[in-house]
């Protein structure tokens, strides 16, 4: 995966605003925090079958999709595709820990990825953005406990 500094997608910084803005993870982010946002974002091109990052990498930044969709497994089995204006891997902007699974370019993708540090020195200023992000993880570990859930009393029943 490479970086795209010639890109034909490079974003202004409003436009970032506003794909920022079209995540769950920032929609109650006010539009001058997103802009501090949006100038730790960064720009990369991921041809279709490209891997981003394997299950077991240290984690250091969180990606969102422009344009473009992303498997995300673990081993053989599928767990979510991701689409334009979507988000993965947002557990790394908190800590550095392996990754849990694979994410994989389904299609060509531009996406956009911030890293820990800079948004770490964010936090310390704006806590108001790990607001939304502790939403919006809680959110996700509630459906997967749900799915777990669903899974469990499908093979109790089956």
């Amino acid at each position: 995966m490479k970086d795209s500094p010639k890109s034909s997608h490079r974003l202004l910084l409003i436009e970032r605003v506003l794909l920022l803005k079209s995540l769950s993870l920032f929609r109650d982010t006010p539009e001058n925090i997103l802009a501090e946002i949006a100038h730790l974002m960064h720009e990369k091109d991921a041809a279709e079958g490209t891997v981003i990052f394997n299950e077991g990498d240290v984690g250091s930044c969180m990606y969102i999709i422009y344009k473009g969709s992303v498997q995300i497994s673990k081993g053989a089995q599928q767990l979510a595709v991701f689409k334009d204006n979507d988000f993965f891997g947002e557990l790394s902007l908190l800590d550095t820990e392996n990754r849990s699974a694979t994410a994989k370019s389904l299609t060509d993708t531009v996406l956009y990825y911030i890293d820990q540090e800079p948004f770490y020195d964010l936090l310390e200023t704006r806590p108001e953005v790990a607001k939304g992000i502790m939403r919006i993880l809680c959110k996700r570990l509630r459906a997967t406990g749900q799915a777990l859930f669903e899974m469990t009393q499908g093979k109790k029943n089956g």
